[in-house]
């Protein structure tokens, strides 16, 4: 009969050595004929003048990315249902990558301003403008604060 200590021993090794491989951080450079079809259509669609430079896939444990980078110094990130979660550039943004309430709330507070950048997580959204100031809004788009 295997003595309690080495059998914890075992055991306490094989879960650290599960987590160490969840763990491991790869990212991989795709080539133009794997590029995911939902990424180049919205790349398609919302930046017609602009061309992807490089994707790269990124599996982190369990966890699933896409970062895109296009021509403009425009990076684009997707999460691993390859929605858009992050949009950053240093020009203004196409209006129609813009969640219309938030774009109607910089329009009408901020005239004079532009969206440089949009990202998306579990509970809200953001939005940096043009002349440095970032607001945040809930996920359907409703102004929360000015988080400057």
């Amino acid at each position: 009969m295997i003595p309690l200590k080495n059998t914890l021993t075992k055991v306490t090794f094989m879960l650290a050595l599960m987590i160490a491989i969840l763990s491991c951080d790869q990212e991989k450079v795709l080539s133009a004929d794997e590029y995911p079809n939902e990424v180049t259509s919205y790349v398609a669609k919302h930046f017609p003048n602009n061309a992807i430079l490089q994707i790269v896939k990124d599996s982190d444990g369990m966890t699933k990315s896409y970062e895109v980078l296009l021509s403009e110094n425009i990076s684009l990130e997707f999460n691993r249902n390859k929605e858009v979660i992050d949009i950053d550039g240093k020009l203004k943004l196409p209006n129609s990558v813009i969640p219309e309430n938030i774009l109607q709330y910089v329009t009408t507070n901020y005239p004079e301003a532009y969206i440089v950048n949009w990202e998306l997580d579990d509970r809200k959204q953001q939005v940096k403008l043009d002349n440095g100031l970032e607001l945040e809004f809930d996920k359907n788009g409703s102004f929360l604060r000015l988080d400057n």
